[in-house]
């Protein structure tokens, strides 16, 4: 793996000189002239004055770039082999089985009920009467 290296370039500062420059300035002199056509001509009068100019300074910046280089890595090929292989067959044998299905059943339960009755005794009393015959 390549690290990039950080390069540091020293960039020089603007700097603001002032450079004497003379523009040439206009000045109007007005005279009157007697012309027998009657006619006033101005005559415009060049005059040089000195004038400060800020002129800008040229200044070149150069920067280091890093450019990627392209690489050719070698890619093993891949190669298919076929590979024979046993599956073992399953035979599925079905066998029905009865399963007992459990219900339920609703049985009244019997309950043993004690009630205690006075049963009335019955006294036989035999007498022997006797009946006349009639002859």
């Amino acid at each position: 793996v390549e690290v990039p290296v950080a390069k540091q370039v020293q960039v020089p500062m603007i700097q603001k000189v002032q450079k004497v420059v003379d523009v040439p300035q206009i000045e109007i002199e007005e005279q009157v002239v007697e012309v027998p056509v009657a006619k006033h001509v101005h005559v415009p009068m060049i005059q040089k004055v000195q004038k400060i100019v800020d002129v800008p300074q040229i200044e070149i910046e150069e920067q280091v770039v890093e450019v990627p280089v392209a690489k050719q890595v070698q890619v093993p090929m891949i190669q298919k082999v076929q590979k024979v292989v046993d599956v073992p067959q399953i035979e599925i044998e079905e066998q029905v089985v009865e399963v007992p299905v459990a219900k339920h059943v609703h049985v009244p339960m019997i309950q043993k009920v004690q009630k205690i009755v006075d049963v009335p005794q019955i006294e036989i009393e035999e007498q022997v009467v006797e009946v006349p015959v009639a002859k």
